[in-house]
């Protein structure tokens, strides 16, 4: 058993094994506290979304829903490898399970696999999962046909290794959702048995081992510049390339055309995008963040 990470320790610790780590905007303090304990914790469990999208993803896992509020997990790890960080401390992923697994992961005494579960979210025997276990969901339709990429498997055994090695842990202490309760068949499409021998043997090979990830594909779209480089007023072609997807969105305010020169022209069209986008208040003020710029899908400048 093991206190918490912090969130700055957890991002320290994912980083450390070479993970691409996306924080959302408000991650640090949204978690379900007052609905129930926080730790101490025993292990992670990785769960796919059914969904597909990065972004609508990550928005629905850490908003919810009316009837499950979120987070919905500790991290989200898209198709491409990068790890969506929405929520710190107590999160509804794991829901009920089975003491015997619970008992398994603490000591680390299964075999391949953890024993079958009998339990779930409201049985008579289960124990609170959201308590004792980090929870990362996977952008996956978990119909046993979505692929999984080489670059999400490996970011998978990273953030799995990075959390085992901040608390001394073995790859035993990873499981899936399916091996936690009886109701769930999460993660689908990979093997769970597979996956803790390659967190592993990157345990073993220390920081940075174990499989050597696929080389990045270049990204299709400008990635977010950050909240100063717009707030600097920059000159840039992104600027220019924001403002074109802007026009082709009918949300461009231009008199003359999009230019390099960030103008008040740009931020009243990025407020309509914003707007177009369901933001509203203090939320659509025109300044780029990053869900409404990955939705704007700002091809690259060069």
């Amino acid at each position: 058993m093991a206190t918490p990470l912090s969130a700055d320790a957890l991002v320290s610790a994912l980083r450390a094994e070479g993970v691409t780590v996306v924080e959302h905007p408000g991650w640090r303090t949204h978690n379900r506290n007052q609905k129930g304990n926080w730790g101490p914790v025993n292990g992670v469990i990785i769960h796919h979304t059914v969904t597909s999208g990065t972004d609508s993803s990550v928005d629905m896992c850490f908003t919810g829903y009316s009837s499950l509020p979120g987070p919905l997990c500790h991290g989200v790890i898209a198709k491409d490898g990068t790890v969506h960080l929405v929520g710190n401390g107590r999160a509804n992923h794991a829901g009920g399970g089975d003491p015997a697994v619970l008992q398994a992961v603490i000591t680390e005494t299964y075999g391949d696999r953890p024993p079958v579960p009998h339990q779930h979210e409201g049985s008579a025997g289960a124990v609170d999962g959201n308590a004792r276990f980090y929870g990362f969901e996977c952008v996956n339709l978990g119909d046993g046909h979505d692929p999984w990429p080489a670059g999400q498997l490996d970011a998978i055994e990273r953030v799995a290794a990075a959390l085992c090695r901040a608390h001394g842990w073995g790859a035993k202490s990873v499981i899936g959702h399916l091996e936690w309760s009886d109701w769930k068949s999460d993660p689908r499409g990979f093997s769970m048995t597979t996956m803790r021998h390659r967190v592993q043997e990157r345990l073993s090979s220390g920081p940075g081992g174990g499989h050597a990830p696929q080389p990045p594909s270049p990204p299709r779209y400008q990635p977010f510049p950050g909240v100063s480089f717009f707030r600097s007023g920059p000159d840039s072609p992104i600027v220019t390339a924001m403002g074109r997807r802007l026009v082709a969105e009918g949300c461009g305010h231009y008199r003359v055309g999009p230019g390099p020169r960030w103008s008040e022209a740009d931020r009243t069209s990025y407020a309509a995008w914003q707007r177009k986008l369901g933001y509203r208040g203090a939320d659509a003020d025109g300044w780029p963040g990053p869900t409404s710029w990955a939705a704007l899908k700002v091809p690259h400048s060069s």
